[in-house]
């Protein structure tokens, strides 16, 4: 018996039946482009080992024009047909299946060759592409049609043509980036033409018993996208040319609306494809911030999809769908769905990690072996660096105590989760209590360690943090002055105008904490389709409600300000940096750098500027302004002369980086 009976009702796809309902998403990890197939058969392995019942690899190039950047990975010579034979032998061996996505990207090429329908630029691309003429747009097809025959050879189960996110297929579909006029262009019968002729010969060159899925954009999120009639006709004409799954592409990369960040509500898109159920006979996948089994199970209950694909869950615990099998839900690592070590490091052109397991993809490197000789640890410090190294160093063994002053483990995540849009962080640390109770940390919480309490232990791991940095400004007297720690906790209140110094991450948080007033969009779907002006694309062309975004106001007036000569948010997250900064935008936070602050009295925050001096009137000035290590008990350990290791904030406190203070300390717990 299961928690999740339509999660694990097999599916039957004619020549194979898959054992569950859970795809594992495409995801680009940048492992295929460093050669190691040891490193990248381990990477797909250990998720087949987990259960998953189809594995879509990350997106492969048909040819050099087609690649997402110059050098991407593809199937081009009988080298790489071995090296990818590697890893499907080894995910059969571990009894998965897995299907090669074949990704072409179009305009959206990091690249002068890139090639496209229409030669339009593309806004996230310095390259304008060359317009095909029929020669060449044969030729694609072509390509692609060999991709999925060298794929098979390869011992692949499948291929997933990619059709969405604005991809070269997708470019053709819409008058956004299609303005051809000959039978490629001007009708949506010329301009579906492509894609269908695509699955149409690869099936033909792949025969009957191959699986195919086809990405297919269902709510483009961009002026003069598709229309919902226009969806249907396609997934339809798809169906007829072989499809044997379709897969729900949500929203173009060029989208100025949100689509898997973690201020987006969890499954916010099932509705889209429900919509589609029924109107074709083929099985449908849906996706995007489906993170956690039950989750999945409400999708399948309500008949949204016939599967669920997750893709960066699969990054945080490989062994998801194992777990939530035999009722151990709550030990899966969560998806946070922050970016940082997954999207981040890909635009970065990095191998692709997880904030939460750093063994992402480090399958190979990073090795959680049982110790021979297990040691009494002590951790100090219950923030996100001392847990990964606790919960580590005891699984392998040890004997851990960890220690801190609060009476609560989790740290700054505990001021994190009080974020509206960072709502997943509630999940990570109940994640963390589980893993502390199953490995056997001892805990000693609401304890003031001293050297003398470490003395005993064989391993002593200082975990201790940051302290926020007092940037100095002379005060003299009202407005109230207060740290971010003092709102995030609510120990203080801010009054109806506010100016917070320090425009990093945190500074940004405190912006969205104090511009919100009740419930969160990320947890009202119709909230949040109002704020960032979502629409039902039955209704509105492309899912752009005619209105735009209509945010909720904020209830204060907030002045954002760095010292920095830069845009402020320019050193957030790469693929959510945007994201912030258009909030805050749209309540109105007025965000200024280049500052200098002069002083606090009365009349409020005094600021010189390259245009002068000025005042901003506010009630409460938040201080951002950056951390400290808190390295107290460090240098009373190093004077009474004890070993010790330094880890996370307490070792480098410039902005706080959980992503590197999980990493150092699973690291660390892995060498003891």
């Amino acid at each position: 018996m299961t928690d999740y009976p339509n999660l694990f009702r097999p599916l039957d796809l004619g020549h194979v039946t898959l054992p569950n309902r859970v795809l594992m998403g495409s995801m680009h990890t940048g492992l295929e482009e460093l050669g190691d197939f040891e490193r990248v058969s381990a990477f797909y392995a250990t998720r087949a080992r987990g259960g998953v019942s189809l594995i879509v690899t990350g997106g492969m190039a048909p040819n050099r024009e087609g690649g997402v950047l110059p050098g991407a990975a593809g199937l081009f010579t009988d080298k790489d047909i071995a090296n990818h034979s590697l890893t499907t032998k080894r995910v059969h061996d571990e009894g998965g299946r897995i299907a090669m996505q074949i990704l072409h990207a179009g305009r959206y090429a990091y690249s002068p060759e890139c090639v496209a329908p229409s030669a339009i630029k593309s806004p996230i691309s310095p390259f304008a592409p060359a317009e095909l003429d029929d020669e060449g747009i044969e030729k694609q097809i072509a390509d692609i049609a060999v991709a999925a025959e060298r794929a098979k050879i390869a011992g692949y189960d499948g291929v997933e043509i990619m059709g969405s996110e604005g991809y070269f297929l997708n470019q053709f579909l819409v008058t956004h980036t299609n303005r051809r006029t000959d039978q490629w262009g001007g009708s949506y019968e010329n301009r579906m033409r492509l894609p269908v002729e695509v699955v149409r010969r690869v099936r033909a060159a792949v025969g009957p018993d191959f699986v195919i899925i086809y990405r297919l954009s269902m709510i483009d999120l961009i002026p003069n996208g598709s229309t919902w009639d226009e969806v249907i006709t396609l997934a339809k004409a798809i169906e007829t040319a072989g499809a044997t799954l379709l897969n729900t592409g949500i929203g173009w990369h060029e989208a100025r609306i949100p689509t898997i960040a973690t201020s987006v509500p969890r499954r916010a898109f099932s509705w889209v494809t429900k919509k589609l159920m029924g109107e074709v006979s083929i099985p449908i996948i849906t996706s995007n911030r489906i993170n956690t089994p039950q989750v999945a199970e409400n999708v399948l209950a309500e008949g949204c999809a016939d599967m669920v694909s997750m893709a960066r869950p699969f990054l945080a615990d490989p062994d998801f769908v194992a777990k939530a099998r035999v009722g151990a839900s709550k030990t899966i690592a969560p998806c946070i769905a922050c970016n940082q070590a997954c999207l981040d490091h890909t635009f970065e052109m990095k191998v692709a990690t997880c904030l939460v397991n750093p063994q992402a993809a480090h399958e190979t490197d990073l090795v959680y072996a049982a110790t021979h000789a297990p040691k009494s640890v002590a951790v100090v410090g219950a923030g996100p660096a001392g847990l990964a190294t606790a919960i580590v160093a005891a699984s392998r063994g040890h004997h851990v105590t960890l220690f801190d002053r609060a009476l609560k483990i989790g740290g700054q995540l505990n001021m994190a989760k009080q974020i509206p849009g960072k709502e997943e962080f509630h999940g990570l640390v109940e994640w963390y209590e589980t893993m502390v109770a199953q490995t056997g940390v001892t805990m000693s919480l609401g304890t003031n360690v001293t050297p003398d309490m470490l003395s005993p232990f064989d391993e002593v791991v200082l975990a201790t943090g940051v302290l926020p940095r007092d940037p100095k400004i002379p005060t003299q007297g009202a407005p109230h002055v207060v740290s971010y720690i003092d709102i995030l906790t609510g120990r203080e209140t801010a009054g109806a105008r506010v100016a917070i110094v320090g425009a990093g991450g945190i500074g940004f948080d405190v912006a969205e904490y104090l511009s919100h007033d009740g419930e969160s969009p990320t947890e009202n779907l119709a909230l949040w389709k109002s704020e960032w002006g979502v629409s039902d694309p039955e209704e509105h062309r492309s899912g752009l409600s005619p209105d735009g975004p209509k945010p909720t106001p904020s209830p204060r007036e907030i002045s954002l300000l760095q010292r920095k000569a830069e845009r402020p948010g320019k050193r957030l997250g790469k693929t959510t940096g945007w994201i912030h900064r258009a909030n805050l935008a749209m309540k109105g936070v007025k965000m200024l750098g280049g500052v200098e602050y002069t002083k606090i009295d009365g009349d409020g925050l005094h600021i010189a500027t390259k245009d002068g001096e000025r005042t901003i009137p506010c009630d409460t000035v938040v201080l951002c302004a950056g951390q400290v290590p808190d390295r107290g008990l460090a240098a009373q350990l190093s004077e009474a002369g004890q070993q010790f290791h330094i880890i996370g904030g307490a070792d480098v406190a410039s902005e706080l980086d959980a992503k590197r203070a999980i990493n150092q300390g699973s690291r660390l717990a892995a060498e003891i």
